[in-house]
């Protein structure tokens, strides 16, 4: 009998724990997971936020004897280090855990900003349970709330901040928001769009303080800065205009913070949300031999540098194909799949994982957006844009990018017919051909391109 030892009781986690379960059907299998909490899937918490599900709609798997049932020890601790000689995994309690197989599936966790008063009461992750049911209490119609980071999770959260009618302002040290997934002309866009619904937007300007005055009045204004010559030439462009989202009342009642802004202004908050990132939990194996870098390094089967310890999930570090490089890649998808890949190698069935890719959909307050691959571009390669105004709708914008004949990545916003289109032009490595050049002229054609160079390429590979 085989020991799977699997740490981390998130999604990559449990379907690893499942996947083992159903090839090898008597071996031990111990999920350690940190927190007292049935697994549950930290994606649902702004579903929760919003109201659209209940706490057991948050969880991964809802039968209470599930895990008891598949014969999966669910145990509560989290990992101090690991003795990959010995095959032991000491806990912090003290507990040592033996293993034939391991799994690092540890995740990542909020990064903490070093801000004089981000520890005190009133500031928050959004990040588990516990920050969800801390957060329910305190943003309530009306509540002043500012949120620190516009990056992809951040405006997860504030799309469910917004459901619960609060007063919304948001901070982004970018100068746009979603600044690792959106250029310039697709972050100004989603900004624009979030201050027309009320909510101020802080960008290329970051928190310095967040004060607690026993008695103060709420002061300053919470409404955006002003984003210099780009944000109005953007402005203009996509018809919406610069208008700041509505001020904060004057005089009103007493605000638990006040929250100091580089640029100057000072907000009123009942609630102070962080969401400036998240970092891989690995700090257990900085003595071990397994190889970290920006997460646990892992080859094509996800195994480690140390046989028989594989990582899988936000903490793993793997291959993607599209940049040539190895990337940790947050997102559930990716997360599912590493673990499936992992576990199958974990039970003695080879199998490789094909890549990761950069895949982000994103619907900002009813504003469709998406990313796919080197969104950026890459050294010698050409790209288009386009851009269309409209006012009541956000506006539309592509961005393609090309290595050669092939799209290595794209921005688009409020372009949701081709969304598929260009996920599949990107992770298919496509050759357009001279489609190429007619992208090039007329990027609307995404749709047309990918029936007739996908298909000719797919009918090419079976004959072969």
């Amino acid at each position: 009998m085989t020991r799977h030892l699997i740490l981390g009781a998130g999604p990559a986690g449990v379907i690893a724990a499942e996947t083992i379960r159903k090839h090898a059907p008597g071996d031990s299998i111990v999920i350690v997971g940190d927190e007292a909490e049935t697994p549950y899937s930290r994606m649902a918490i702004p579903y929760l936020l919003m109201g659209d599900v209940p706490e057991s709609g948050t969880h991964l798997r809802r039968a209470a004897d599930h895990y008891a049932s598949l014969g999966i020890e669910l145990r509560r601790g989290r990992a101090a280090s690991v003795d990959t000689a010995a095959r032991e995994v000491k806990l912090e309690d003290g507990a040592k855990l033996p293993y034939d197989k391991l799994l690092i599936a540890t995740g990542s966790s909020p990064i903490q900003p070093p801000i004089p008063g981000a520890d005190g009461p009133g500031v928050h992750p959004c990040w588990t349970l516990a920050d969800a049911r801390a957060i329910m209490k305190l943003a309530r119609p009306g509540a002043r709330v500012l949120q620190m980071g516009a990056g992809f999770i951040g405006c997860i959260i504030m799309e469910a901040l917004a459901a619960r009618k609060v007063k919304l302002a948001v901070v982004e040290m970018g100068d746009r928001m979603v600044p690792r997934m959106m250029g310039p002309t697709a972050g100004l866009m989603i900004k624009l769009w979030c201050e027309k619904r009320g909510v101020a937007v802080h960008t290329g300007a970051k928190v310095e303080s967040i004060e607690r005055p026993a008695a103060a009045a709420a002061s300053g204004g919470s409404g955006s800065g002003n984003g210099g010559g780009l944000l109005s030439k953007i402005a203009s462009a996509v018809g919406l205009g610069g208008k700041d989202a509505e001020a904060a009342p004057q005089g009103a009642e007493a605000a638990p913070m006040l929250v100091k802004l580089s640029n100057g202004r000072t907000v009123p908050a009942d609630l102070v949300i962080s969401a400036v990132g998240v970092r891989p939990n690995i700090g257990f194996l900085e003595n071990s031999a397994i190889r970290c870098l920006v997460g646990v390094l892992t080859d094509e089967h996800l195994e480690t540098t140390v046989k028989g310890v594989y990582a899988a999930g936000d903490c793993a570090e793997a291959f993607d194909k599209v940049s040539g490089k190895t990337i940790v890649s947050a997102i559930q998808p990716n997360a599912a799949e590493q673990a499936r890949v992992a576990a199958l190698n974990m039970v003695g069935h080879v199998t490789q994982l094909r890549g990761v890719t950069q895949i982000n959909v994103l619907d900002t307050l009813g504003l469709v957006s998406a990313s796919f691959g080197n969104w950026e571009g890459v050294k010698g390669g050409q790209h288009v844009e386009l851009t269309q105004p409209d006012a009541a709708s956000g506006g539309r914008h592509l961005s393609l990018q090309f290595d050669g004949d092939k799209l290595v990545g794209c921005n688009s916003v409020g372009w949701t017919q081709h969304v598929g289109v260009m996920r599949g032009l990107v992770e298919g490595e496509v050759s357009l051909g001279d489609w190429k050049n007619r992208l090039l002229e007329d990027p609307t054609l995404l749709m047309e391109a990918y029936l007739a160079r996908a298909q000719a390429q797919a009918e090419h590979a079976h004959v072969r």
